[in-house]
Formats: C-alpha cells, structure tokens, sequence
C-alpha cells in the first residue's frame, strides 16, 4: 500500500543483513504514522500481545520474523533446540484465537529442523520468515481479485450505481502484509472502476474500524463512511447495504468464522435482511483441526481496560480518557463465531465457495485426511 507515494508493507526486515525487523506501530495511527524496530523475541511477542501488529495474516508474519530472531538468539547458546522451542512456546502463547500465529511458528519449526549447522538453521528461519510474508501478500492480492468479481456483479445488477459495502474491524493491508483480506476486493474494485462506498464500523471497543479502516480507505481514495457499531442493522433494513465483507481469523473446515466480537451480529442482521454475507481470508486461516467453530475456537479475553477507557487526539497528542463509571467492571472479549449456515460464500486465494466442508475440501482437497 502507498502513503504519501511511498510504498510500504506492514512488516519487512530492515536490510537485508540484519536482525532487526520493521513495523507500522498501529496503536498510533491514524494520528501518526511511526515505524518501529524490533530486534528479539520479547519484542515481537509484544507488539503482538500489545497489538503494535495486529490482524490474522500479519501476526503470522511477525510470528515467522520472530522465529528468526529466535535462531538467531539460540545459536548464541549451547541448547540450540531447547532455546527455539522455548521462544515457539512464547510466541505462540501471545494471542490465543488467530490460528495463523501457530500455523508460521510450526512452519518454522519444521523449516528449521532441516538445517545441518546453526548458521544454516537461521539462514532458512531468515528465507521461510520472508517467504511467510511475501505469500500472505500475495495470497491478499489473489483474494481481492476474486472478490471483487462479487462487487463487479452487484454493480452490473445496480447498473452503474454505487455498491455499498458494509464491512466489520480492520481486515485491510495493515491487517496482512498487504491488499488485505476483506478490504482487497474493494481495493481492486474501486481501481477498476467500479463506484463503491463503504460503510466502516467503528469496532469498539479498540476502534479498529474508525481509526484503521477509516484510515486506509481514505489514504486511498475510497468513499467511505464511519457508523456506530449498532448502525448495521439500520442501513440494512433501509436498503443501503449491498453486501457485508469481513475478515476471519480462524475458520473451521465446516466453515466457521471467528472474527472481531459484534460480526456475529452482523451476520444475524444481513441473513435476516437477504443480504449476502461474504468472509475473506487466506487458508494459512483455516483451522483444520475444528468442526465446531462455537464450540472449541479460543476466544481471546482482552484487559477490561480496553472497554472502560478510550485513546483519542487531544490537540498534539494521544490521550486516554475513562469512559465508564469508575467502579464498573467491564467483560471484553475479542471475538465471536459466525456459523456457517449464515455465511454466503468463503472468499479465499484460490476462489470462492460454500461455507460447508463440501465445498472448502472440495477446493483444498489435499487437506481431505487432516482431519
């Protein structure tokens, strides 16, 4: 994605000799734009569990890069596989529902374990971290291109008018390595041609739609319109949606989605309403492991902090200010499961299908024995 004519990933290394790994620090935008370094495990595991990262595909990605300072940071010891396995652990403990952390670090694991010497074990944690990245923007473009085949069929029945899209959190380039998942077919359709307008969700209690989305869309031109969480239902009821698009960060192969809490909701509001009701994502997302997605996806319980307060710009600087009665607790869990009897279809980089087993094996049939 381009900022200001400067193309930019969400996450590369810093030069090509070194062990210092590049980010876009999300907890500042979009009141600014700083690039920070990391340069060990711990930083990583952070900026994951901190969300400085955030976002399926991307937090597969800083979990590939951080396998690879995790080479380097065991072959300084004499217990090379002990110290790996350890920082594997951390990693993967950072947040528990987006099945792509796990799935790069067990890539990891595997990739490292072919090498024959410490310095050729971090050479291939170093190749398998970018080839992890440059597969997930890659899988995000091949996504958008699908995508926006749905979004160019809505315009022709629309004859030319304004697609308008409903969409949930921030499933866009800051969320992957880039295009993004949800957002890429309207990146793709927009630049197309074709007249879309998007209706962002502010995504309490973290914003992520309001700040990120909001954001992105607006650095590329995209008309767009933030709405309150609750405003969904509204706009469908009124026929002002034409489509809901969301992101997944897990995906059973029975065809449930977890995603940011409130797309549940959603997914209730679009069903009742004949709106068709699309989840995009790369197939480092699936869990194949799960059947039941309510049942047995983690979901991730944040800090109430998160719900009692709130970050915002305050002349020329970002402060936080509590929002709730003082001695209120407050629950907050990140995410909610959407089955698949309310899911339209399953936009992944090899194309689209039904959300049933049927149809996601029938596309990935390599994965038929998984289970």
């Amino acid at each position: 994605m381009r900022v200001k004519g400067e193309h930019y990933f969400t996450i590369w290394l810093k030069d090509e000799d070194t062990s210092t790994i590049c980010i876009i620090d999300q907890r500042q935008l979009p009141h600014q734009f700083i690039i920070e370094e990391l340069g060990s495990v711990s930083d990583i595991v952070e900026a994951i569990r901190d969300m400085h990262v955030r976002g399926a595909g991307l937090i597969g990605a800083a979990a590939g890069y951080g396998m690879y300072l995790a080479a380097i940071e065991a072959g300084h010891s004499n217990a090379f596989e002990d110290r790996v396995l350890e920082s594997a652990n951390l990693l993967k403990s950072a947040r528990p529902t987006a099945v792509n952390l796990e799935w790069a670090v067990s890539r990891q694991l595997a990739a490292i374990a072919n090498g024959r010497s410490v310095n050729e074990k971090i050479n291939i944690a170093r190749d398998t971290a970018l080839r992890i990245a440059r597969e997930d923007a890659d899988c995000c473009r091949q996504i958008g291109m699908h995508g926006a085949a749905i979004i160019a069929q809505l315009s022709k029945i629309k004859k030319g008018e304004v697609v308008n899209i409903l969409t949930h959190c921030n499933a866009g380039w800051l969320a992957f390595v880039d295009h993004g998942s949800a957002l890429a077919p309207v990146y793709e359709a927009f630049d197309s041609g074709i007249k879309v307008h998007v209706w962002i969700d502010e995504t309490r209690p973290r914003n992520q739609g309001a700040g990120l989305t909001a954001w992105e869309l607006n650095t590329h031109g995209v008309p767009h319109t933030v709405i309150v969480d609750n405003a969904g239902g509204h706009l469908m009821q009124r026929e002002m949606v034409d489509i809901v698009l969301t992101g997944a960060d897990r995906v059973t192969r029975t065809g449930d989605a977890a995603n940011k809490i409130g797309t549940y909701l959603k997914a209730l509001a679009a069903y009742d309403n004949r709106i068709p009701f699309y989840v995009a994502f790369p197939s480092s997302s699936f869990d194949w492991n799960i059947d039941d997605g309510v049942k047995d996806i983690p979901i991730e319980e944040r800090n109430q902090d998160e719900v009692k307060y709130i970050d915002g710009w305050c002349g020329d600087e970002i402060k936080r200010v509590l929002v709730t009665s003082p001695g209120s607790p407050a629950l907050n869990y990140g995410f909610d499961v959407t089955p698949a009897r309310l899911i339209s279809g399953l936009i992944t980089e090899r194309g689209i299908c039904k959300a049933t087993e049927e149809g996601i094996l029938n596309m990935f049939p390599e994965k038929k024995d998984s289970a």
